[in-house]
């Protein structure tokens, strides 16, 4: 198989232009389409993209739904002799990462609504976490995407993204909306912050997620939440006016009822 060709361009708002070869198609995102060559064609499917039997590709939809994504992809194929381009942006500020599936194993954990495109035949499947009631506090922990295949897949992270090798047994403790991506052989879990005062005055959330190594973790700076709490903040006129007290106060007394009546503890 060709090595795809593709250049990220762009700092803190990128897009990634794909060189779609004769014959070949590539997946993205409804909407994630910045550009394309005359003689690209575009068609609108179900699920991935993959020629499958159409009940598979119901499951796949409903997966896809579950992991942020829409339950349908476009499919952008290159029918003509030459090699044509594709390209598809990020839909907020912070960086595209290009993830080679085979080099991986053929399979990547990555965080809820990440997927913006690959090569046809990536599968975006779910990667749950077994205790539903930790997950759902959890926010961004609980459902992940497991991507799947041997082609390129690109997502996009928040923020700046740094890369972290963990050796064998080791440990480190993330905001459950920093966690960007972790390759299959790292682990993963979501815990209890563990003490209330924390919780509600240091402004960290209830949960973290815990990585434990072997394996390499993607970690974005900019979570989507804290972007839009920042953007909220800023049009109720938090800090100026008595409402945006008043919005950060029902905040805090959401927390705490969700702390007393929600949490196991644990």
């Amino acid at each position: 198989m060709n090595t795809l060709q593709y250049t990220i361009e762009g700092s803190d708002l990128q897009f990634v232009t794909v060189q779609v070869e004769a014959g070949r198609a590539v997946v993205g995102e409804p909407g994630a389409m910045m550009y394309i060559d005359d003689g690209v064609t575009m068609s609108t499917v179900l699920g991935d993209g993959a020629n499958e039997s159409f009940l598979t590709r119901v499951a796949g939809a409903f997966k896809r739904l579950f992991t942020g994504e829409s339950i349908f992809s476009t499919v952008f194929s290159n029918p003509g002799p030459n090699t044509r381009r594709v390209a598809f942006a990020a839909s907020s500020p912070g960086r595209i990462m290009a993830v080679d599936l085979a080099a991986e194993g053929g399979s990547i954990i990555c965080q809820k609504g990440a997927f913006l495109a690959a090569t046809q035949g990536v599968r975006v499947g779910l990667a749950f976490k077994k205790r539903l009631r930790v997950g759902f506090f959890g926010g961004e922990g609980f459902v992940m995407q497991r991507l799947t295949g041997e082609g390129t897949a690109f997502i996009h992270a928040t923020g700046a993204l740094t890369e972290m090798h963990l050796a064998p047994g080791e440990a480190l403790k993330v905001d459950t909306g920093c966690l960007a991506a972790l390759q299959t052989t790292a682990s993963y879990d979501i815990r209890y912050v563990g003490k209330l005062k924390n919780t509600f005055f240091g402004g960290e959330g209830l949960f973290f997620a815990y990585l434990q190594g072997p394996g390499t973790v993607w970690l974005q700076s900019l979570p989507i939440r804290r972007l839009s709490a920042t953007l909220l903040a800023g049009s109720l006129g938090q800090g100026r006016s008595p409402f945006g007290k008043l919005a950060y106060l029902g905040a805090i007394i959401v927390f705490v009822l969700i702390a007393i009546f929600g949490s196991d503890g644990r």
